[in-house]
């Protein structure tokens, strides 16, 4: 492995400070600072929930629940999902910030109550939904903290991932030996810890399809399907057979199928709906409009 060297190392300051822009993909919309940028109103539609995000894992997480939620049954989940383009900063318009103050999507408004209530960040959305229509989570005890074990695990080791490895493999301006090496072992940590629980159970939480399976699967069984940064054979994912099998039982899905097309805009034209407002739109597909995917 390669060493620093004084060429190529570098030394922090006392105090750091922004001084624009550093390269890579995303850096026009990286800023140390939270709040609006911009003035904008968001669209809003008839359904009770309105739903602003982007087809990123984060945003498939909610898409794929209502999605599912919709095959079960429960009629009352039908929801308006809106584009979200972070690459043009629609993430910190003022009415978006309202919603989610970290700017971040997926943002879901539920107005089915007496006020509307705002539910940001996926995992709290998809425990908002579950709760709501008593759907994805187990109720026995035992199980049902299972699932919630699973479904914290994924927050907190996803960043690792996208962050981590995503960005320093995929999209960060210059290849960082010691970066993708520190996230690469990190990430095959983390598919390892799925295969030996997976080895044992069908699903994240035993029998049961869960939002812990929705989580992870949005995340993780993309990758290893081969739809995360281009990083399928430099990964191995073919080994982690456990996950292998599982992720291809989710996405056979047709509630997964559909729920990964919501607000996807790059791709083949098949795969994507712009928007969504009723289920007649997987079939007359608004037209899609390119962004780049995160």
């Amino acid at each position: 492995m390669t060493q620093p060297t004084a060429a190529n190392s570098y030394t922090p300051p006392k105090v750091w400070t922004w001084t624009g822009a550093n390269g890579g993909k995303f850096a026009q919309i990286n800023r140390p600072i939270a709040g609006a940028t911009h003035d904008a109103e968001l669209p809003k539609g008839a359904h009770p929930f309105q739903l602003y995000s982007l087809a990123t894992p984060n945003g498939v997480k909610v898409t794929v629940m209502l999605e599912e939620l919709l095959a079960a049954g429960h009629e009352a989940a039908e929801y308006d999902a809106w584009l979200i383009n972070i690459g043009e900063g629609d993430q910190f318009g003022s009415e978006f910030v309202e919603i989610n103050p970290n700017s971040k999507i997926p943002a879901l408004l539920d107005n089915s109550g007496d006020a509307p209530q705002r539910v940001f960040e996926s995992g709290s959305i998809l425990l908002y939904l579950a709760e709501r229509f008593g759907a994805f989570l187990p109720e026995e005890p035992r199980a049902r903290t299972e699932a919630m074990n699973w479904l914290f695990w994924q927050m907190g080791s996803a960043p690792y991932l996208g962050g981590g490895f995503g960005h320093f493999y995929a999209y960060a301006p210059e290849k960082f030996e010691y970066a993708i090496n520190r996230f690469t072992m990190e990430a095959k940590r983390q598919l390892d810890v799925l295969d030996r629980h997976l080895a044992d159970h069908r699903y994240m939480a035993g029998d049961s399809y869960s939002i812990a399976d929705i989580a992870i699967w949005s995340w993780y069984g993309q990758l290893v399907l081969g739809r995360l940064y281009d990083a399928a054979e430099f990964l191995d994912v073919a080994s982690y057979t456990h996950v292998m099998r599982w992720a291809k039982e989710i996405d056979a899905r047709p509630a997964v199928q559909r729920g990964l097309m919501v607000n996807r805009v790059w791709g083949p034209e098949e795969t994507q709906l712009r928007e969504r407002h009723s289920a007649a739109d997987f079939e007359t597909r608004v037209a899609p409009r390119d962004v780049d995917a995160a």
